[in-house]
């Protein structure tokens, strides 16, 4: 097993590196496993295609930065800050590792890493919307409003030339968020 680590660690390092010299679109299986030195076959033991390598560098790394876990809470514990926090989290890891994600999440087609991210949030979206979703007819249509919306605004905000620190853009996000929570609830007294 450690090998088999080994191996998917050097091709993710392979198609990180090819990511920052060109577009996703030009790379190949070969232009990867001559970039660690490995053969074709390694490649198509360990996944099945170069939208599959991007899809597990997301997975392994995100998993190994943020545990859901930290997150949930205890039953019946109301802590408002977890969402956010979590969001945070979030967009620190894709911080840290931009230029990557950068050109991931542009990625088109089928199995494209920004469709596999797309999936991932949904469940994460709604388990913390629960509280205001349970049973609503239109509960799964605002899931993936919030969740087109949370990725087109990760996406503008990787692509700017420099973005601001992950935690002055989600406490940002949270005032602008109350206000209009505010603004609603007035509106409809």
């Amino acid at each position: 097993m450690a090998g088999s680590n080994i191996t998917k660690n050097a091709l993710a390092q392979a198609m990180k590196e090819l990511m920052l010299e060109k577009k996703f679109e030009k790379i190949s299986v070969t232009d990867i496993c001559n970039q660690c030195g490995m053969n074709r076959k390694s490649f198509y033991y360990h996944f099945r295609d170069k939208y599959d390598l991007v899809n597990w560098i997301f997975y392994v790394g995100f998993m190994d930065h943020v545990s859901l876990g930290d997150y949930q809470g205890d039953e019946g514990e109301n802590n408002p800050d977890r969402p956010w926090k979590l969001l945070t989290a979030v967009l620190d890891y894709f911080y840290e590792d931009r230029a990557f994600y950068k050109k991931a999440l542009m990625i088109e087609g089928q199995n494209s890493f920004r469709d596999y991210f797309h999936d991932a949030v949904i469940p994460v979206f709604q388990y913390f919307l629960f509280d205001v979703l349970n049973g609503e007819d239109y509960a799964d249509m605002f899931v993936m409003m919030i969740c087109d919306a949370f990725i087109d605004a990760l996406v503008r905000w990787l692509q700017s030339d420099e973005p601001e620190r992950p935690e002055e853009l989600i406490s940002g996000i949270k005032e602008m968020s109350i206000r209009l929570a505010n603004k609603i609830v007035q509106e409809n007294k």
